[in-house]
């Protein structure tokens, strides 16, 4: 692994720990590898540690939590030095524990003892989060500099325009809806069913200057074919059978503001002829009528397929396309996201309890993991879905496992013990090839790791295990292979 050194100069560093020896070797650490020969400042408290942060410049946080008092006063921290990037250490290291650091604030979590290399692999992973700057020399020279700085959206923030969620994938959407809003330029947003497309457009016209006006929705897979241009561009009296009023359609009522049309792949080509028009010209004719009306609004829209491949289909225009897709954001899958799941799964148990009545406050770390591992192929919406079914169901102050859909009980990745030769299998006979130990576990760990993009945490979360425990594998394995 590569130190962080290299493209990160100018770093500063802070240790808050009670064992004076730990954090020199620490200190050590950061300095030869990490900030350029600069010592890591030591706090012995959190009291100290706080007052510190709020008048230095601090890049990389490294605190113990049982000095500060356990993972819920990480954010006291966190709010002194919300650029940070920040590692929580206990000698107590437990999956639920790393858990609840991270819904506090820090960005990763290290079992005592860890190595340095185990600490500059945690730096090196999450370093890259933040943008980089090149400081002035005079500016260095004074402070040390601050060499990284958090993007217009906080690094921890948990919750934005409705969309929950701190990971690095969804930081980059806040980031991209912030640039966007501005703008009166269509955008354009694909992504799986129920990764948010909606809560997206909301929140690109919560944040413009339009947010005063009306956002109105439609969805045109909803709507039949026939009835859709009615829908959006509205009708005059006696237009068709049935019209016995005239009718302002979606595009006349979104004036002022944001039209949002999702599912677009779904609109008949005759229909995307006209909308093109629309987009042209800026102006509209209700059916049945001659006379043009003008229009001043904002178009979003959104779909769940692939518009390259609708357009070779001869399904979309491509002139449309080009239109539209002026201000493209993708919504990552929520099995990219998989960091987000914890803090999603609680804001729906919360939701839920509150209206069933219910006394769920947690999620047991077994059933946590469960979540975790799932590949959530309806994403947040089946989240959700599956968090308010087990509220409806069931009752208790925590969730467990049994409570959660058998079908994500059934795709848990098993543990050692459970792939074991049953008893209601034959002994295998002398012919059968058998697998040394080392290697089943290998196979086993890193087909988990794999499942968890390579995070350990969750990998050992889902075993059973501790952290450390694949640490000391991994290490043997790569001795077995230079042996």
């Amino acid at each position: 692994m590569g130190s962080p050194k290299a493209t990160n100069r100018f770093l500063n560093a802070c240790v808050v720990d009670t064992n004076r020896a730990e954090a020199r070797k620490t200190s050590s650490a950061l300095s030869k590898h990490v900030t350029c020969g600069q010592p890591a400042h030591v706090l012995a408290s959190k009291e100290h540690a706080v007052a510190f942060l709020r008048h230095t410049p601090i890049n990389i946080v490294i605190v113990d939590l049982e000095c500060i008092g356990g993972e819920a006063e990480l954010s006291e921290i966190v709010a002194a030095a919300p650029r940070a990037v920040m590692i929580a250490v206990s000698a107590k290291g437990s999956v639920s524990r790393a858990m609840n650091a991270m819904r506090n604030g820090a960005h990763d979590f290290l079992t005592k003892p860890y190595t340095s290399e185990m600490l500059l692999e945690k730096l090196e992973a999450h370093l890259g989060v933040f943008k980089r700057a090149a400081p002035s020399p005079s500016l260095s020279a004074a402070t040390g500099s601050e060499a990284i700085v958090s993007s217009d959206t906080s690094g921890t923030a948990a919750q934005f325009e409705g969309f929950v969620g701190a990971s690095n994938r969804m930081q980059s959407v806040y980031a991209q809806i912030n640039r966007m809003a501005t703008s009166s330029a269509p955008a354009f947003i694909t992504g799986e069913s129920g990764t948010g497309k909606e809560l997206c457009a909301q929140a690109l016209h919560a944040r413009s200057a339009r947010k005063g006006g009306p956002f109105v929705a439609i969805n045109c897979g909803a709507i039949p074919a026939n009835l859709m241009e009615s829908e959006i561009f509205g009708h005059a009296r006696g237009a068709f059978t049935g019209a016995d009023e005239a009718r302002a359609g979606a595009a006349e009522l979104a004036d002022g503001g944001t039209l949002f049309l999702d599912e677009i792949g779904e609109m008949e080509l005759c229909l995307q002829s006209k909308l093109l028009r629309f987009l042209q010209t800026g102006s509209i004719q209700r059916v049945g009528e001659h006379k043009p009306r003008s229009l001043d609004l904002r178009v979003i829209c959104a779909t769940n397929r692939d518009p390259k491949t609708e357009i070779t289909a001869g399904r979309f225009r491509e002139d449309l396309f080009y239109r539209l897709h002026v201000l493209p954001i993708r919504l990552p899958a929520l099995r990219e996201r998989r960091e987000d799941i914890p803090s999603l799964a609680q804001t729906f148990l919360k939701k839920y309890a509150a209206e069933e009545n219910r006394r769920f406050q947690r999620f047991s770390t077994y059933a946590e993991a469960l979540l975790l591992q799932h590949s959530w192929p309806g994403n947040v919406r089946e989240l959700e879905n599956v968090i308010r079914q087990l509220v409806v169901m069931n009752d208790g102050d925590e969730v467990t496992e049994l409570m959660l859909s058998p079908l994500l009980r059934d795709q848990a990745v098993p543990v050692l013990s459970e792939i074991a030769f049953s008893t209601s299998e034959p002994m295998p006979s002398m012919g059968r090839s058998i697998e040394p130990l080392w290697f089943q576990e290998k196979q086993i760990i890193e087909t988990t790791l794999e499942t968890f993009d390579g995070n350990i945490a969750l990998a050992a979360a889902a075993l059973e295990i501790s952290p450390s425990t694949i640490y000391r594998k991994k290490q043997s394995w790569a001795e077995r292979a230079g042996a």
